[in-house]
């Protein structure tokens, strides 16, 4: 095996396909990152199988030359040093040669590695899974949708289902949804075609995986296909394949968790809002949950407070644009409210109360397609 290469291109997919290999495999051949060179170019492929993600370098794309030579060939490398390796490497280019006792020579300016190899025969196989379902997102649309729910998946595996998000399909929207039982997240975006039959009554992939996901999607309007089977996903760029388990278990009902009516309606500017409780949360490191406390008051303005005996107190009045309803006190976590406005794009947001022992909902005035719930603390 020869490949001459760019140097940050190899790097590039290097860097992708290390997000799924990890130290801890049951699986020795794993810890490693497999190379594969054939004349159309180079795939990279890293594991713990859970996550497998794919990287393809053409010799050519967009008139860009990025491999000057090259004789097909496999092999495992040591994922520890071998990213180090071509990271620290001196010049734009790269030659690796590999010989018949699995020994990788590594050449760039004047530096030379010789790192032991690994047969690619010992590493598993990746195949491509017979989907029951495939739709087309751009790459954009599933960065956002993911931004907006994979911060509340559960991060205990007391109940494993839940540090995964749940995608739905109903009526030619997708949907993800994400909780950790005292929070709720959704999106939705329509999509055009490929939901007509959706077998699935669940699919829920591991937060984990999402996280990994995101990191090496580019921000682009170039399509992902999204091909799921029984118990696993996969995601396809033109040279990106990243595959998935699903988790297994029963994802709960979260839709009878939205109230259908409000008390107490507030329409605030989301910056405004979302700075008061950054301050007052200064104040509630110490309790559990950083509880503060929102009171609304008769002449258009609210009030967020917290109070920590051993440190101080502090209260804040919010000027809101419109508060229709009965009056409230509710006490809630500011981390949770912080998370919940944070991924809201919208200028103004509104917040629907049931009561101050009843989850409350957090959405952007301008669309019914982002939802936050909250569930509030009781704290006398």
């Amino acid at each position: 095996m020869k490949v001459i290469i760019n140097r940050n291109k190899l790097l590039e997919s290097i860097q992708h396909v290390t997000k799924a290999i990890s130290s801890k495999t049951a699986i020795p051949i794993l810890e490693g990152l497999k190379i594969d060179v054939t004349t159309n170019g180079i795939t990279l492929t890293g594991s713990d199988s859970d996550i497998t993600i794919q990287s393809f370098i053409p010799v050519e794309e967009e008139g860009i030359q990025y491999i000057d030579e090259l004789e097909p060939g496999a092999i495992v490398a040591h994922a520890k040093y071998f990213p180090d390796v071509i990271r620290k490497l001196p010049s734009e280019t790269v030659e690796i040669t590999v010989d018949e006792n699995l020994l990788m020579t590594i050449k760039s300016g004047s530096a030379e590695f010789d790192l032991n190899g690994q047969t690619a025969e010992e590493y598993p196989h990746v195949a491509q899974i017979k989907s029951e379902v495939s739709f087309e997102l751009p790459n954009e649309l599933i960065k956002t949708m993911i931004r907006q729910t994979v911060f509340a998946v559960s991060t205990s595996e007391t109940r494993p289902i839940l540090t995964g998000v749940n995608i739905k399909a109903e009526n030619n929207y997708i949907q993800f949804i994400a909780t950790d039982s005292h929070r709720l997240a959704t999106s939705r975006i329509p999509v055009e075609k490929g939901l007509e039959e959706f077998p699935f009554e669940q699919v829920v992939v591991p937060g984990k995986s999402l996280n990994e996901l995101n990191k090496i999607l580019d921000d682009s309007e170039k399509k992902v296909e999204v091909s799921i089977a029984s118990n696993q996903i996969a995601f396809q760029t033109e040279n990106l394949y990243f595959l998935s388990r699903l988790l297994d278990g029963r994802y709960p009902e979260t839709s009878r968790l939205i109230p259908e009516e409000s008390k107490t309606t507030i329409l605030v500017n989301k910056k405004n809002i979302q700075s008061a409780v950054d301050r007052a949360s200064l104040l509630a490191k110490d309790n559990h949950n950083n509880v503060i406390r929102l009171e609304t008051s008769p002449n258009s303005k609210i009030e967020v407070s917290s109070n920590s005996p051993e440190i101080g107190k502090v209260e804040e009045e919010v000027t809101v644009e419109n508060i229709e309803g009965e009056d409230l006190k509710i006490s809630f976590s500011s981390k949770y409210m912080l998370d919940a406005l944070k991924i809201m794009d919208s200028e103004q947001v509104k917040i629907e109360f049931t009561g101050a022992m009843r989850p409350f909902i957090i959405k952007p005035m301008d669309s019914d397609d982002i939802l936050q719930l909250i569930l509030p603390v009781r704290t006398y």
